[in-house]
């Protein structure tokens, strides 16, 4: 199979590269490398350097492709409340281009990399994949409209995969990728800097949340399981779209996750409280029954300790991350 992924260098995108490289099928990376790495991008692997909506494109995708993953996006959710509009043009203003492009040049299949972030604040948990869409944001915003970009081009024959993941977490479990953003947003690899003290305290934002202990859960799925699940889509689109939650079905709040860290360490972790961010729904737990039930998906990596584990390995391992690009 002949594939081509967008933010392939970044922190879910090169998983699944790998995943695909495993497969033995041929890989090619599109990435503009502002929040991806040419390190995370496995040797032998052909890596173009450019946007998904500038010179490079149209010339790849008229090169055929199988399958295109679209994973290249804006993705802060606080950024995308200061910035709405750049968040609007750059991830669904460029990824309808992208689209557009696929079509034009007879791809059949498209796998969107989406979110949780659809469905907003009032949510029910676990969220159903027909719960209703409500983004809290504007990068939740903009990838509801790629979904409905999507929905329409199917009519062109394009058919498509729209995985919401709650939050991608941990390690490659073999060591060779990890996460690096930078700067880094996500809770475990800030949990597991501050109890290394590579950081100062981690910021604890909103302790009065309707949960048990005050602070927002998440679902966290490991990246590796997210890898497999873009791989268990793919024959359902030969006749047709689909859209799936991707996570594991529980949640954890921060308080537990930096109890997790410690457990694995062994090392206190330093917390300072602080109020809520905006655009920070209280829960956020996957109902993925259907990913499993139609496309026989199962996490393999499902629990808190051990996604803490193969992330804080890797960290450890690599504490410049990917270093210089």
């Amino acid at each position: 199979m002949r594939a081509l992924v967008t933010g392939g260098a970044g922190f879910v995108g090169s998983h699944i590269v790998a995943a695909l490289v495993d497969r033995g099928d041929t890989v090619v990376v599109l990435d503009d490398l502002r929040q991806g790495h040419r390190a995370a991008v496995p040797p032998g692997v052909r890596l173009v350097v450019d946007t998904i909506d500038g010179p490079a494109m149209d010339p790849l995708l008229a090169e055929g492709w199988d399958v295109v993953f679209h994973f290249a996006a804006l993705s802060l959710v606080g950024e995308s409340m200061a910035q709405p509009l750049r968040y609007l043009m750059e991830n669904a203003g460029g990824g309808m281009r992208l689209i557009d492009a696929c079509i034009r040049h007879g791809v059949r299949r498209f796998v969107l990399s989406s979110t949780a972030n659809v469905f907003g604040d009032a949510a029910p948990s676990p969220i159903g994949k027909d719960a209703v869409l409500a983004p809290s944001s504007p990068y939740g915003e903009s990838k509801l409209m790629l979904e409905r970009a999507l929905f329409w081009a199917q009519r062109q024959g394009l058919h498509s995969a729209s995985l919401r993941y709650f939050n991608a977490a941990g390690a490659d479990p073999a060591g060779r990728l990890g996460e690096d953003h930078r700067p880094e947003t996500h809770l475990i690899p800030l949990v597991i800097d501050a109890a290394l003290g590579r950081r100062g305290p981690l910021d604890l934002y909103g302790t009065d949340y309707p949960t048990p202990d005050g602070t927002c859960i998440r679902d966290y799925v490991h990246v590796t399981d997210l890898a497999t699940a873009h791989l268990a889509v793919l024959d359902l689109l030969a006749t047709r779209s689909v859209t799936y939650n991707v996570g594991t079905g529980h949640g954890h709040s921060v308080r537990a996750v930096v109890a997790a860290v410690e457990r694995v360490l062994g090392r206190p972790v330093p917390v300072r409280e602080q109020p809520r961010r905006p655009g920070d729904p209280a829960m956020l737990v996957a109902g993925a029954g259907a990913l499993r039930d139609e496309a026989g998906w199962l996490p393999r990596y499902d629990t808190l300790d051990l996604i803490v584990q193969h992330a804080a390995a890797w960290r450890v391992a690599h504490p410049n991350g990917y270093g210089p690009d």
